[in-house]
């Protein structure tokens, strides 16, 4: 008969986050701006885009897309704001349509791994560590989603 694992241990090989996380986007777009990066896009996401915009996929992408390497991304203003947030209300212009990179947000590797990672997060997101409480389950599911 297997003996018992010890509780502090199985409860130590959780994950930091297991009891959950709070997050509500605030649609504030700080998220979508400054420091140049990119925000990677596949060929489904930039025919929703596309769609989205009333644009055909061959014109979405003219305006819209660069190639890196083998990978797509948004293209940039020149202060490193993503080409989809408007820069006049900071909001997202295709918020419903939006990359899986952008859905998923906080809830990325790099914003989880320490509980300080999510608190620097915490310190930059308004919506992070605020609002609806998603389940262990729920984080997973968006932090294992990829776009390319």
């Amino acid at each position: 008969m297997p003996k018992k694992q010890d509780s502090k241990k199985q409860k130590k090989a959780e994950p930091w986050y297991a009891d959950g996380l709070r997050f509500e986007c605030s649609q504030c777009g700080d998220c979508c701006g400054g420091a140049p990066g990119f925000v990677w896009v596949n060929e489904d996401e930039i025919a929703e885009l596309a769609q989205e915009m009333d644009l055909d996929v061959d014109a979405f992408e003219h305006q819209f897309v660069r190639q890196v390497g083998a990978e797509k991304s948004l293209k940039e203003y020149p202060d490193g704001d993503c080409i989809l947030l408007d820069p006049e209300t900071r909001k997202c212009s295709v918020y419903e349509a939006r990359p899986i990179q952008c859905r998923t947000w906080p809830f990325w590797d790099s914003n989880l791994e320490r509980k300080k990672d999510w608190k620097e997060t915490c310190s930059v997101c308004p919506g992070s560590g605020t609002g609806r409480l998603y389940t262990f389950e729920e984080i997973e599911i968006q932090r294992k989603q990829k776009s390319v």
